[in-house]
């Protein structure tokens, strides 16, 4: 039976902006706006139950966020992973991509014997792409990024598909591997009516150990690479911009229509921010 790790995160709903939405030094306002499963999370988290359904696979979900991240843990119980655990913990706060990949290798490395490990292409919130592949080189395992679909899994090797600027490529990855999973590689299913009646009231402190929460200390971190500490980027400038009216042009593709729809896009572009 395969172990199956997924990386999730809890990210801001980008879909309903608020005018509250950046504070003052650049970082996101978190509590100004609703919080929902990483969307892309949810199809790697869907390819990991496949897996299962097919082969055998014992699948765990992580996050590292606050404690309210809980809730996505809740509901990747509800469709169907074995295992859940919360990396949480003040010393990690505004971790950029290199200081959350630090974590969550830490964290994959003490669950151990991992086969297989899925993660969204990117989350909405970022949209760097970044922490995957940083996952995959710090713990040594091979990656296939821009999964685009699952061919054929078996307990050798399985067959994806990624999708390249130009071209599909389809790639066979013994394991160990990395996958990075984009939205086209499939449709996440609803969430078990049994399994959501079992889980419901499920929460961080309920002392049953099904959703453990898991510290710097649980995973013996260096501190000076975690959060802030440990993140080099910084950010520069954050401008907020929009598109005014909506009117619908049609270009053809030579120089000069090319320059005319640039300075069509422009002038229609208004700083808010």
């Amino acid at each position: 039976m395969k172990r199956i790790v997924v990386l999730a995160k809890q990210v801001p709903d980008t879909a309903n902006i608020s005018g509250d939405a950046m504070k003052a030094d650049g970082t996101v306002n978190r509590a100004a706006l609703p919080a929902i499963f990483n969307p892309e999370d949810l199809n790697a988290l869907e390819m990991a139950l496949t897996v299962k359904d097919r082969i055998g696979a014992e699948v765990h979900v992580i996050t590292m966020g606050p404690p309210k991240a809980v809730e996505i843990l809740k509901h990747a119980l509800y469709m169907g992973a074995d295992y859940v655990g919360l990396i949480t913990d003040r010393r990690f706060a505004a971790a950029d991509t290199l200081a959350t990949s630090y974590v969550l290798a830490a964290a994959i490395k003490k669950i151990g014997a991992v086969d297989l490990v899925l993660a969204g292409r990117q989350a909405i919130d970022g949209d760097t792409a970044q922490v995957g592949p940083q996952v995959a080189d710090k713990i040594g395992f091979n990656q296939v990024t821009y999964v685009s679909a699952l061919r054929e899994v078996n307990d050798n090797y399985l067959i994806v598909e990624r999708d390249g600027e130009v071209q599909t490529e389809v790639i066979k990855a013994a394991y160990p591997v990395l996958l990075t999973v984009c939205a086209e590689a499939n449709t996440p299913r609803f969430p078990n009516c049994r399994r959501m009646l079992r889980f419901f009231r499920l929460d961080m402190n309920d002392n049953t150990g099904i959703i453990p929460v898991i510290n710097m200390d649980d995973l013996a971190l260096a501190e000076e690479r975690c959060g802030l500490k440990g993140s080099p980027t910084r950010v520069h400038k954050i401008k907020s911009i929009m598109l005014k009216g909506g009117e619908l042009k049609m270009y053809g593709t030579d120089v000069t229509d090319i320059r005319q729809l640039v300075r069509d896009i422009m002038k229609d572009y208004v700083e808010v921010g």
